[in-house]
């Protein structure tokens, strides 16, 4: 039985679904926007967002290993404790950080689907080239 590269796998989970996410952003101008509205005026979704961005962030924390020689690893495990950090922002101060996201996405939604695109795309072509 053949090992599977996790950090392939997540890097390319992670990859695709930023990729595909900044282009429903581009497809849909203002749909960023929409979205952090609804999340700034339901507690629920505050919570449910929170809760679902700690569970992936532990996910891909817990999942790939510090090892130095291994970039992408290093990153992973770095974007995985940045999602934690940011869920529990979310979880105990969404109101005051939703705010931040409106005024950024009100001038710069198209820049940060382009953003979120390339990040998208850079992980999924390093994953790939992992699984050669």
């Amino acid at each position: 039985m053949t090992p599977i590269d996790v950090t392939a796998w997540t890097a390319l989970l992670l990859g695709l679904s930023a990729l595909f996410a900044g282009i429903g952003a581009l497809r849909k101008p203002g749909i960023w926007r929409t979205m952090i509205d609804e999340v700034e005026r339901s507690p629920a979704l505050q919570f449910l967002c929170g809760m679902v961005e700690l569970v992936v962030g532990a996910v891909v924390y817990l999942g790939n290993p510090w090892i130095p020689a291994d970039l992408l690893s290093c990153a992973l495990k770095t974007m995985g404790g940045l999602m934690m950090v940011e869920a529990l922002v979310i979880l105990g101060f969404c109101d005051i950080y939703t705010q931040f996201w409106l005024r950024s996405l009100g001038n710069m939604q198209r820049g940060w689907a382009l953003s979120t695109m390339a990040v998208g795309l850079a992980l999924t072509v390093v994953a790939l080239a992992r699984f050669n």
